[in-house]
């Protein structure tokens, strides 16, 4: 029987260079969940709060049309991540899409998944400057330092 391998998937090239590895490296007998963490626009966009109410209700449609454009683009990238990985040879029953609106934040929920059950955790490396890195951290980073127990592999 193979792994349970976690995903941590966006719509980034990071992400799908992340899905090419595992279609290249891993064996087909895995079960592969690809998980995203969607951001909720309603939270975004900070509409239930009070300080919120004074702005338009056209720039809360834009907001919310945003988060719909986004939700639609990471949909999409996650077909295709899915379409890859079954050229590759893993079967449709393995290959698996999670997507979870944010809960605590992207690299809290991701590792609050990865604690669920899995062999492995294997996502792209988010390309921001060192700099900005060394300040606030990646969610790559967040995930490697904060999950025991589980594999971590980040691919550049």
């Amino acid at each position: 029987m193979g792994k349970r391998i976690l995903v941590a998937f966006d719509d980034s090239e990071n992400a799908m260079r992340a899905v090419e590895y595992i279609a290249d490296s891993f064996k087909p007998e895995n079960e592969i969940i690809l998980f995203s963490v969607i951001p909720d626009t309603a939270t975004l966009g900070g509409m239930f709060d009070p300080e919120f109410t004074y702005y338009s209700s056209s720039y809360q449609e834009a907001l919310s049309e945003v988060g719909e454009k986004k939700k639609a683009a990471l949909e999409k990238a996650l077909q295709k991540a899915k379409e890859v990985l079954l050229e590759a040879g893993f079967e449709e029953k393995n290959v698996i899409i999670k997507a979870n609106i944010k809960k605590v934040g992207v690299a809290r929920d991701i590792i609050n998944e990865a604690r669920s059950g899995y062999n492995a955790v294997v996502m792209g490396r988010k390309g921001i400057s060192g700099v900005k890195e060394f300040f606030i951290g990646s969610v790559a980073q967040k995930v490697l330092h904060s999950v025991k127990d589980v594999s971590v592999l980040i691919v550049d």
